[in-house]
């Protein structure tokens, strides 16, 4: 019994997100109350994805299978980034000021 509870505590460190981190980041972000796919959550969940995986590079340096995830991910971010600021450019400037993206 001790030992599953064990994994379950590491499995849960290594998870890119938990179900309650995910929820706080779409109730950040939301524009109304049943909004869970606009594009300012889609990026802001990414970006803590590509956080989470950026730390874990920083110990297993020769993840690549991984490294090529973390590329889709990137640009897909930057497509729906993209896709933003051509459709509403107020919304972008302060998503990535909130974000603390460098564009």
């Amino acid at each position: 019994m001790v030992e599953c509870a064990l994994k379950l505590e590491i499995k849960e460190k290594h998870m890119a997100l938990t179900t309650e981190e995910k929820s706080k980041v779409i109730e950040q972000y939301q524009s109304g109350a049943s909004d869970t796919g606009s594009p300012e959550i889609q990026i802001a969940l990414l970006s803590k994805r590509i956080e989470f995986l950026s730390e874990h590079f920083n110990i297993h340096k020769k993840d690549h299978h991984s490294r090529h995830g973390l590329l889709k991910m990137v640009n897909t971010r930057r497509k729906l980034l993209d896709y933003l600021k051509k459709k509403n450019i107020d919304r972008y400037q302060s998503l990535i000021s909130s974000l603390g993206l460098r564009r």
